[in-house]
């Protein structure tokens, strides 16, 4: 930046200033009296269907709840008849089915005209013949579907040893929370009563694999079969200590506010394998993980009548952490009451317990955040680095509280580095890939192996604290220029897609003392700037996970715009394309601070489910635009 601006530059920094102010105030103002910050994370109406489907099974429906429920999922339907599993998104065939079935559930008519286009699209599409695995688990339990054409979950996975190959820990731990419970609810192949038929979504014709016999998917089907016909064996000499150390398993990782995992499809699927072993719906844990569910659900009033939804899961530490960047990057002063009292929710939130990271790292001491207000077994590489970039500028009157927290969670995440040089998200060398194989994986990412994104993170997090020559930075800058793609860009494991990898690759690496004029920044500056829409903004479909026509190519978001003005702010970039950027921010701003932003820029599984952060679309603005001002880590606002 020159010292001497023209008056175009004068007039877009004081608009600047001004948007800055306006979001700062906005996020400040959303602060919980606690001193966390959280939004929505907003999904698809899979999580709504799923749950009035367990209420049936479990004998827990409520006619409220289901009328509310039901409500919103018919909100969501698209006029096509279809479901989306994110906002303009392709229609979903699974997603359709299961909120088809769930409509039915609350009693909407066979005829009613939403349901017959749903249909429509339903047996065009392969009918209930063509949904992936989980939703004809749920169709089997209901017995509108046969657990004899599912693949085969034995419970005894769960007895084979941490080195063996398919063994539980081979799994993410989001895959491990979910199969545990699965192998004891398939084991047991129920089938309740659901009050209906759903043979009108059969088209009679089924699926059938065609992976080549000698590959290792084709391997799996043919074991597949063969498990199957032991199924039907009488005796079974390992089964019921088997289902013993799966009901223990899910016992002993229940989390304080009665889930698994803090996300929707573990803690859904251990209730259903404790229902069918036995526990009754005033058990203590059932009921506590009831109770918990309730902590997940929006309601709220429109012009139809009040809507109940779900949230996958809950991101308090995340956005804590992320708003507290956003708030010091655009000049509120470190000793601010608002980052102390976010500072001392958070060291209060420091896990000290091992969890199933410990399997593959047993010598290292516990430290870390995760994700979610209570999920002690998982912390994640990813808060934890946004967490200790955080509380490490907070002008805290306990400087040593800090100081101790922020040394055990950096000793935590080297010590979590993965033997390649880069870091997974919740465990280290997460990286067999057999699982991957199994007929029973399709849908959802069942590794955690190492992304650009969480790597970049961890880096950064490492350069901050003045470590950009230690060992391990040095191994994931490596990693980091080795995952780069052809075209300068980085995937994006975590946020869509390519412009969240490139926008969390570049500041790291930069602050790890690679020069801007390194090719691999200069490349990744040329992508986004190809990049750019005609409007100024950057967006990315969701699409580009499945399809490489639209990798750096969607309608402009706030967040995503972020994210390339963060990268090329961190490359030096100061020039048209910069200020392009900026001014598409500013102009989009909401009079309250806020920007609108209904397209999901949030990945869960690439490919199969996404997110809608609700709060990206201000604290990834603020930072961007706080540090295209320039505003200190402690300074005044200008």
């Amino acid at each position: 930046m020159t010292d001497v601006l023209t008056p175009e530059e004068t007039s877009t920094r004081e608009r600047v200033r001004r948007c800055v102010d306006s979001a700062r105030r906005y996020l400040l103002s959303l602060q919980h009296a606690e001193g966390w910050w959280k939004g929505e994370l907003e999904t698809n109406v899979t999580m709504e269907a799923e749950d009035l489907l367990l209420r049936q099974f479990i004998g827990a429906s409520d006619p409220r709840v289901t009328e509310e429920t039901a409500r919103w999922i018919r909100s969501r339907q698209r006029e096509d008849g279809t479901w989306a599993t994110f906002h303009d998104g392709p229609p979903d065939l699974s997603t359709t089915v299961e909120a088809y079935a769930a409509l039915r559930l609350a009693g909407d008519p066979l005829d009613a005209t939403h349901l017959r286009r749903a249909r429509e699209y339903i047996l065009d599409s392969g009918g209930i013949e063509a949904t992936r695995v989980f939703t004809r688990i749920w169709l089997a339990l209901f017995g509108q579907w046969s657990w004899s054409k599912l693949p085969v979950l034995p419970p005894e996975l769960v007895l084979l040893p941490d080195w063996f190959p398919l063994n539980i820990y081979d799994w993410a731990c989001w895959a491990r929370q979910t199969v545990v419970p699965l192998t004891i609810v398939a084991s047991a192949r129920p089938a309740r009563q659901l009050g209906f038929s759903l043979r009108e979504l059969r088209t009679g014709v089924e699926r059938r694999g065609s992976d080549p016999v000698m590959s290792w998917s084709g391997v799996f089907r043919g074991l597949d079969a063969v498990l199957h016909r032991l199924e039907r064996l009488p005796l079974k000499p390992l089964r019921a200590a088997a289902l013993d150390r799966a009901e223990r398993w899910i016992l002993d990782r229940q989390e304080a506010d009665g889930g698994w995992g803090g996300i929707q499809p573990p803690w859904v699927y251990s209730i259903l394998a404790l229902h069918l072993r036995g526990y009754p719906l005033d058990h203590p844990v059932i009921r506590k993980a009831l109770d918990g569910l309730e902590g997940f659900t929006v309601r709220e009033r429109t012009e139809d009548g009040w809507v109940r939804r779900l949230e996958a899961c809950q991101s308090p530490v995340w956005d804590t952490a992320l708003a507290m960047t956003a708030l010091l990057d655009s000049g509120t002063p470190a000793d601010h009451p608002a980052l102390v009292a976010a500072a001392d929710w958070l060291l209060r939130e420091e896990i000290r317990v091992a969890g199933d990271w410990r399997v593959r790292r047993p010598e290292l001491a516990p430290s870390g955040w995760a994700f979610e207000f209570a999920n002690d077994h998982y912390p994640d590489t990813d808060d934890t680095a946004e967490v200790v970039l955080g509380l490490r500028r907070v002008r805290h009157p306990e400087p040593d509280r800090i100081e101790a927290a922020v040394e055990r969670a950096t000793e935590w995440l080297v010590g979590m580095q993965s033997a390649d040089g880069g870091w997974g998200a919740f465990d280290a060398d997460n990286t067999r890939t057999l699982c991957e194989k199994l007929p029973f994986c399709d849908f959802g990412a069942v590794i955690d192996p190492p992304s650009a994104d969480v790597t970049a993170h961890v880096v950064e997090m490492l350069a901050a604290r003045g470590m950009a020559d230690c060992e391990a930075a040095r191994r994931g800058v490596r990693w980091l220029l080795d995952a780069q793609e052809a075209d300068g860009s980085w995937f994006g494991r975590w946020g869509a897609n390519h412009v969240y990898g490139t926008g969390a690759v570049v500041p790291a690496l930069v602050a790890c003392g690679v020069s801007r004029d390194h090719e691999a920044v200069r490349a990744a500056v040329h992508w986004l700037t190809a990049h750019q829409n005609a409007d100024g903004g950057w967006g990315e479909d969701l699409r580009s996970y499945v399809d490489r026509a639209w990798v750096g190519k969607g309608r402009s978001t706030a967040s995503q715009t972020a994210w390339a003005l963060l990268a090329l702010l961190a490359a030096g970039e100061r020039g048209p394309v910069v200020r392009r950027g900026v001014e598409w921010l500013v102009s989009t701003q909401r009079p309250d601070g806020g920007w609108d932003e209904p397209h999901y820029t949030g990945t869960g599984f690439p490919g199969d489910f996404y997110i809608n952060y609700h709060l990206y679309r201000l604290v990834f603005p603020l930072t961007a635009l706080g540090r295209y001002l320039g505003r200190g880590h402690d300074a005044e606002p200008d």
